[in-house]
């Protein structure tokens, strides 16, 4: 069965995130001072300690159930669960807070059907994944990530790692394969096309 579980993160992966937490900022009166930046503190231009308890108090919002899609994520996460048989794991630096895991548990649901999650991982806010992935060490599963530095502790487990493009992973160049939507990575796990390295 292995071979047909699809490990994923959630922000920046199947969830716009950054577009939910600039909504909700900006109705808290917060203005973006640089949209380049990846990193909340800069982007915002906060001190880090402010930025990283912002970002906390998001994730444990009741925003976080209404986190929209990221790209055309729930055509082919669909896709590859209806047509395919992939069932998928979430791992998510999300938050311990029950409420809020809750939340997203239900958000996901509501975007990609029932059945298509069977596992919801959720660690602390902005938390490292070595723990999680080394238990799906050798097993050849696909990992979905945005951050470099996850993607390539999935490979070092031997993991399929697939890194979403995105502006702040732009200059990557580590081994991970990189793609730029859901339907690459689709063309992908089905071995219609490979992309990135």
């Amino acid at each position: 069965m292995k071979n047909k579980v699809i490990l994923t993160d959630c922000d920046g992966v199947i969830l716009d995130w950054v577009y939910a937490f600039d909504q909700w900022m900006a109705r808290h009166d917060y203005k973006i001072i640089d949209n380049s930046q990846y990193q909340m503190d800069q982007k915002y231009g906060l001190d880090a300690k402010e930025a990283k308890r912002l970002v906390r108090m998001f994730n444990e919002s009741a925003a976080i159930r209404k986190l929209p899609p990221l790209r055309d994520a729930i055509k082919y996460i669909r896709k590859l669960h209806e047509e395919h048989g992939y069932i998928f794991h979430a791992i998510t630096s999300l938050s311990t807070d029950q409420y809020a895991c809750h939340l997203r548990t239900k958000n996901l649901r509501e975007l990609f059907g029932d059945t298509a999650f069977e596992k919801y991982v959720y660690l602390d806010t902005g938390a490292d994944k070595d723990d999680e992935l080394v238990k799906y060490q050798g097993t050849g599963c696909w990992w979905i990530e945005d951050k470099p530095e996850n993607a390539d502790c999935g490979l070092r487990f031997g993991l399929n790692s697939v890194l979403i493009n995105h502006n702040f992973n732009q200059n990557y160049t580590g081994n991970a394969l990189t793609v730029q939507n859901w339907k690459e990575i689709y063309n992908l796990i089905t071995g219609q096309h490979s992309y990135g390295k």
